[in-house]
């Protein structure tokens, strides 16, 4: 498996925070089980080396920094999750109950396909809000064909689908719905105003230039509507 996505940088400022030399610190990831001499240490925070998975979830609790902030970015492919939580892939798998190599092969293919059990299981290995956890299994675009569909449709049979999508009560996401299809209604009759009362061409452009950027921000309205309101524990 490839190295992870590693900062020198933030490894070098995370370690000067706390005030350790490099002897300290490796001492401290030897502690840990992980053995390492302090030539390796300096080679991550030059640039040279880049640490494998296990001595990045050794570095970060040596320097008792969270796996992100060495990683310099904000998980969000399904590998970076999991590195976040400083699982290895074997251990993921095994705490969700699933072949790890059917694991191993949905980050490579950033397709997923457990069952429905191990995908909430996963959402809570991993600590996913929903928004994250739709991106990570690939339903971001489902999301956004069955917002488009409600706005311009009926939106009422698309409530429960999208409820049990976003895990939010069905009356958040029904109230949600009807605010965006009753905004979309909007764009469309001042559309057909100017358009009936023959506006020039360039008007008749930025209205339809607006709609096209409100639909491509329609799953954000719509999770800012529902406010991730998930429905109580049976």
């Amino acid at each position: 498996m490839s190295h992870p996505p590693f900062s020198p940088a933030q490894a070098r400022a995370a370690r000067l925070r706390i005030g350790l030399p490099p002897e300290q610190v490796v001492a401290a990831m030897a502690q840990l089980g992980l053995h390492r001499p302090v030539e390796a240490l300096m080679s991550w925070e030059s640039g040279a080396v880049a640490p494998s998975e296990l001595e990045l979830f050794a570095l970060a609790s040596a320097l008792w920094c969270p796996v992100p902030v060495l990683m310099d970015l904000r998980p969000r492919s399904l590998r970076e999750h999991r590195l976040a939580r400083q699982f290895t892939a074997e251990r993921l798998a095994q705490r969700i109950g699933m072949d790890v190599r059917d694991y191993v092969r949905a980050e490579k293919e950033h397709r997923w396909s457990g069952t429905d059990r191990q995908t909430l299981l996963l959402a809570d290995a991993l600590g996913l809000e929903p928004e994250d956890l739709r991106a990570v299994i690939g339903r971001a675009g489902e999301l956004d064909e069955l917002l488009r569909r409600a706005v311009e449709g009926r939106w009422k049979q698309y409530v429960a689908p999208l409820a049990q999508m976003v895990g939010a009560r069905e009356r958040t996401v029904g109230q949600a719905l009807r605010t965006l299809h009753q905004e979309y209604a909007r764009f469309n009759e001042r559309y057909m105003g100017h358009l009936v009362a023959r506006s020039d061409h360039a008007r008749l452009k930025e209205i339809a230039t607006e709609r096209a950027e409100w639909l491509h921000g329609l799953s954000d309205r719509f999770l800012d509507l529902t406010g991730h309101d998930t429905p109580p524990s049976p």
